[in-house]
């Protein structure tokens, strides 16, 4: 093999390598697209399905409920028992788990992570969501102790609710934060994994007063 050939194709190998590892890097960033889709209120019509019908005004009831403790939560650290009712309600609402990534030890978002930041604001900017009241809850793995885990999930939180408002102009009282820390794996089969490292936001379907 000539000096020539070797040196074009260590180059086209370069050239390769670096386009894989551009590619591998923004794997992780889920587009705007596909988290408003992911947040979008369940359809209404999804009572005249074949199943166990639900009672309008018991169904309005509950709702009434929630919406009465989110507004009681917002913009104040929650106690342990919020944060399960949170759990609870958000079970069966609209929601998507992201990947963003943060310094090590840290509550800031990594460099390689804004972009993800930044696909969230423009799905939560979106006209369809305006006025919509959302959780934003940090998962941690379980290395590390389950009070430094906790405060740790919480601070991350609360930097993308920062980020949201500072950025997109969304209103703070519309984003609720919370933590769990490593209470809630993704997996619970491997608990240390990174998978377990994540943000879920959750579309709550309330709607504040003023919107």
């Amino acid at each position: 093999m000539t000096r020539s050939l070797s040196v074009s194709l260590l180059t086209i190998g370069a050239a390769l390598s670096m386009t894989a590892g551009l590619a591998l890097a923004g794997s992780d960033t889920v587009p705007a697209a596909k988290i408003l889709d992911a947040l979008k209120p369940k359809s209404a019509t999804r009572g005249l399905s074949a199943g166990p019908q639900v009672d309008p005004a018991a169904s309005a009831k509950e709702s009434a409920k929630e919406a009465g403790f989110l507004n009681s939560v917002r913009n104040r650290s929650l106690s342990s028992g919020e944060r399960q009712e949170i759990a609870e309600i958000a079970a069966n609402k609209p929601k998507i788990d992201l990947e963003i990534h943060f310094d090590y030890n840290s509550a800031d978002i990594s460099k390689g992570s804004t972009q993800a930041v930044q696909e969230l604001g423009k799905a939560l900017s979106d006209a369809s969501l305006k006025g919509s009241t959302f959780v934003l809850a940090g998962h941690t793995d379980a290395v590390g102790g389950e009070s430094y885990n906790q405060d740790l999930s919480e601070r991350r939180a609360d930097t993308i609710k920062k980020y949201l408002v500072e950025h997109y102009g969304l209103i703070g009282s519309n984003l609720v934060t919370v933590g769990y820390g490593k209470t809630k794996p993704k997996d619970p089969n491997a608990p240390f994994d990174p998978t377990n490292r994540r943000v879920q936001v959750v579309n709550m379907e309330t709607k504040t007063a003023s919107q």
